[in-house]
């Protein structure tokens, strides 16, 4: 941003402040998991998240590749979004057909937007929060679900490359393969004692 205005207004540098943004941690903070799904009434087993536009740039059709390939018999995706764009119809349909033809115990659940002070019941629900974004110039919902200690596996794109500490306060993936989001979805959710350690640094 800061490069931008000076090399397309020529701004001076000195007087250009970058104010990051952040989360209301009054709302956002971490929470009882099994209290989480039993207010939101989600099934047993583990919950994978995902919250944002149901539009092509958001990945959604990558989440739902990623169940599909994981090796986690159980698990649920919660898709907590509305259809966006120009287009946002139809690759909503074409989403919904991709979670017809998952396995019966794989299941996609989508929910339709929610006000901002509910999400948190929803991180807090979650084992972990798949943010595979083609593009994303911050990325909130990973600090979301870092505030509410939920470790957050994202596409290496954009902002999400300044929000996540690989290993640490989350994990990084290039590129859009659900097979390498599946396999690090299942490494984390086999080891929980790594996800604890990821979730306590991304609060911190």
């Amino acid at each position: 941003e800061r490069e931008q205005l000076h090399e397309l207004y020529s701004a001076n540098v000195d007087r250009v402040k970058i104010v990051p943004l952040g989360v209301e941690q009054a709302l956002f903070s971490p929470g009882n998991q099994i209290a989480a799904k039993a207010a939101l009434n989600l099934p047993d087993g583990p919950i994978l998240l995902f919250i944002g536009r149901l539009q092509s740039l958001k990945g959604v059709d990558v989440a739902i590749a990623t169940l599909q390939a994981m090796e986690h018999e159980d698990a649920t995706l919660v898709v907590v979004g509305g259809a966006s764009g120009v287009e946002g119809s139809l690759y909503e349909t074409e989403i919904h057909n991709m979670a017809n033809k998952l396995q019966p115990n794989k299941k996609v659940l989508f929910v339709p937007p929610q006000p901002h002070y509910i999400l948190s019941t929803y991180y807090r629900a979650a084992n972990l929060v798949l943010v595979p974004s083609r593009s994303e110039s911050f990325g909130l919902v990973a600090l979301e679900a870092a505030a509410c200690g939920v470790p957050a596996i994202v596409s290496a794109v954009g902002g999400l490359k300044n929000l996540v500490e690989h290993g640490r306060t989350g994990m990084l993936i290039e590129g859009w393969n659900p097979t390498e989001f599946s396999q690090m979805t299942d490494h984390l959710l086999s080891n929980p004692i790594k996800s604890n350690e990821i979730a306590m640094n991304a609060v911190e």
